[in-house]
């Protein structure tokens, strides 16, 4: 491997030292159309191999645009294909560094042939081990759909990433809106994070250092935290989940992906004594450092935080990793953008935690009223423990609204009253436990340990479902 081009150094950054080893050195071009000759493409353009990142094993290729672009030609589909093939065998991470001009037009449609072998090994990996795909450089045309059939993506700040040009779309052009850039496909959703080059690689280890190698692997580290540790700040911060998270996890290391995109719900994965969760958590406001409202959302369910948490429910639930829902929605955004999409994203969130099968735990930290308490992981929809905060509302409707439905020919005093009762009958967390829909009312800075007691509890879970080949929903 050259220690001098780009491709390398990326590979060196983001491993162990002297890990790497590589695999098909000496692979070079077959083809010799339009004048090509072998030694035009040492390794022809991918470097491709395997390391390890924190210890642990993983595969990874590498695009050189030093040699023709980087473009994608017969043999260099088939190296990244065949290191599928092997991660797959040994249930390995693979994490693909993207650097290419695109699809190598002296090569046609054995490139062609040769590219989509790569699209049926992304999918013959898909839930059984982790894919992480960032772009370092261009990555147009049909190599786009590979991190977008990767489980996690990064893009480096400077990149490119498009079906078709900013410049190809009707109207369109880059100094008017960039829609191939690293910041316009993180708040799009396309890509998990948007940064320097250092910090995508510092990101990549960050992550695959919580995740498990396989589908059949386990991810534990020793935990060093104090497991009855109180977290004071937790009811101050209930509104962000980011803080609460950073409070409650080992270390206070919360990993949050998509972090750009849909930014009223927030996805990602923390440690609790020493096991990997994943957290899917409505945010109504983000917090700077002084501790102050930066930003505000509605405490609604959005399409495109359904969407968000669906897929992210989806990856936890296949590689057996537990999930911990953090509930204070109350209601669907009621916008007529939202109203096209907005069943159908909440369907598939439903979907998504009421067919998975891992330990499931929901955390109801504000309001939980009507259909959006169903949609986050309530107990009806397969939750094995719910916890409440003391001051959460768990409900049917605002109790305000309520009132003036069951008792609007009433007077003023009238219609108070029975919004006070209504309140203290159906929408109280004490009323939800009385009748089984809440098992724990816990203090907010009580939250770490009994989360982890419920975790410790759900351990063994089993749950056998219908025989079928897979869902539809």
């Amino acid at each position: 491997m050259s220690s001098s081009s780009k491709a390398s150094q990326r590979i060196n950054a983001l491993l162990d030292d002297n890990s790497f080893v590589e695999i098909g050195a000496l692979v070079t071009a077959r083809a010799t159309d339009f004048n090509m000759k072998p030694e035009q493409a040492p390794s022809d353009g991918v470097i491709t191999g395997y390391g390890v990142i924190n210890g642990s094993l993983v595969y990874v290729y590498s695009q050189d645009a030093s040699v023709l672009g980087g473009s994608v030609g017969e043999m260099h589909a088939k190296k990244i294909a065949g290191l599928y093939e092997l991660a797959i065998k040994t249930g390995a991470p693979i994490i693909g560094l993207l650097d290419s001009a695109g699809l190598r037009l002296q090569e046609a449609t054995d490139a062609l042939n040769a590219f989509a072998s790569i699209y049926a090994a992304q999918a013959k990996a898909s839930g059984v081990i982790p894919q992480v795909t960032a772009v370092f450089g261009s990555c147009g045309g049909g190599l786009s759909l590979i991190p977008a059939m990767s489980d996690f993506s990064f893009m480096a700040d400077g990149a490119k990433l498009f079906v078709n040009a900013p410049n190809a779309l009707a109207g369109n052009r880059e100094d008017k809106n960039d829609t191939a850039s690293a910041d316009a496909k993180a708040k799009a959703g396309s890509v998990d994070g948007a940064a320097p080059e250092d910090e995508v690689l510092a990101q990549i280890r960050a992550l695959v250092s919580l995740l498990p190698s396989n589908n059949e692997d386990e991810s534990f580290d020793e935990c060093e935290d104090d497991l009855n540790r109180a977290c004071e700040n937790v009811a101050a911060n209930a509104a962000d989940p980011a803080a609460v998270l950073a409070e409650v996890a080992d270390g206070g290391v919360f990993f949050e992906t998509k972090k750009a995109y849909a930014r009223e719900m927030a996805t990602g994965f923390v440690k609790l004594n020493g096991a990997t969760v994943g957290v899917v958590a409505n945010r109504s406001a983000s917090y700077d450092e002084n501790g102050e409202a930066a930003e505000k959302f509605e405490a609604a369910l959005t399409t495109g935080g359904c969407y968000k948490a669906a897929e992210f429910v989806k990856f936890c639930d296949a590689f057996d990793i537990p999930v911990i829902s953090l509930t204070n929605a109350a209601g669907f955004a009621a916008t007529e953008c939202e109203e096209k999409k907005i069943a159908d994203a909440a369907g598939k969130l439903t979907a998504a935690f009421a067919g998975a099968t891992v330990p499931k735990i929901n955390v109801i930290m504000g309001e939980a009223m009507g259909s959006a308490y169903t949609v986050m992981n309530a107990k009806g929809t397969g939750a094995d423990f719910t916890l409440a905060l003391p001051d959460a509302k768990i409900g049917m409707m605002d109790a305000a609204l309520a009132a003036k439905i069951l008792c609007g020919d009433k007077g003023a005093d009238e219609i108070a009253a029975c919004q006070k009762q209504y309140s203290e009958l159906q929408n109280s967390v004490s009323s939800a436990a009385a009748r089984g829909y809440v098992d724990q009312i816990v203090e907010a800075a009580d939250l770490r340990k009994y989360l982890i007691g419920a975790l410790e509890v759900l351990y063994t879970k089993r749950e056998v479902r219908p025989a079928r080949k897979h869902a539809t929903v």
